[in-house]
């Protein structure tokens, strides 16, 4: 027998199996839909009993947290994002922050280290003319917002897995953690961390990093919406723990792949 459909005070049923069905990647999505067209049925999905705000907040969390399980397994380690030809190159390319582009740190290249920390064996800081002594490559790849816009950059830096296998990292670990100057953070899973696109980025455009595009060290993952790409980075972590990250903690799924 068919559940009938659950209609609560303060709750909008619409609004809230919309918001539930934009947290996961296709085709999750459409049997999502097809099976969760109310709250009633939202609340069987996540186990949740959603009677409020609050409770709904709980139900989409659940969403979430399945959508990341269902991202992690559908990731392919091998598979590349797509690259384009300069022509393609957004020019100018957009800035982007939690905060205005006159707020970007100001950072000093001479007295900047990299720190990195957790599961590694050689803890020696970086000073930028070490990290831009490392073999390097340029990719031209596509940035997804989530707030829905998107564009091609040309960027030069080392494979963050070239990297972590330089200083000895464990890559059996869990998760990379970065660390950033404006007071960013945000974590990514170790299969992402050693994919061949996955870019420790020193140049923007054949140019040095400039300062709205994360100067001096930005962390490119073209397999991951942008937000997952974290700029200003002042500390690298490999861990066994999860540490989420400034827009994780609120809210944002965590795995992001697209």
């Amino acid at each position: 027998m068919r559940r009938p459909a659950t209609s609560l005070p303060g709750v909008d049923a619409g609004l809230l199996v919309g918001d539930a069905a934009r947290l996961l990647p296709d085709p999750s999505r459409r049997l999502f839909l097809r099976q969760a067209a109310s709250v009633g049925g939202l609340a069987l999905l996540t186990g949740c009993t959603i009677t409020d705000g609050p409770t709904a907040e709980a139900a989409l969390r659940k969403v979430s947290e399945f959508n990341d399980w269902v991202q992690a397994r559908l990731f392919n380690p091998n598979r590349l994002a797509p690259t384009y030809a300069e022509s393609a190159i957004t020019r100018p390319f957009p800035f982007n922050g939690f905060y205005a582009e006159a707020d970007a740190p100001d950072i000093d290249e001479e007295r900047y280290r990299l720190i990195v920390d957790g599961l590694i064996e050689t803890k020696q800081p970086w000073t930028l003319d070490a990290l831009y002594a490392l073999p390097q490559e340029t990719q031209l790849t596509r940035l997804v917002c989530v707030e829905g816009w998107s564009a091609i950059g040309k960027w030069t830096g080392t494979p963050l897995g070239a990297f972590l296998r330089r200083i000895g990292a464990d890559l059996q670990a869990k998760y990379v953690h970065f660390t950033c100057a404006e007071g960013y953070s945000s974590s990514i899973d170790m299969a992402t961390a050693l994919h061949p696109q996955t870019q420790m980025t020193f140049k923007f455009d054949d140019q040095v990093l400039p300062t709205k595009y994360g100067f001096p060290l930005r962390i490119r993952i073209p397999t991951k919406l942008g937000f997952k790409n974290p700029k200003y980075v002042i500390g690298l972590s490999v861990l066994n723990h999860y540490t989420g990250g400034y827009w994780e903690d609120r809210g944002y799924n965590w795995f992001s792949g697209l």
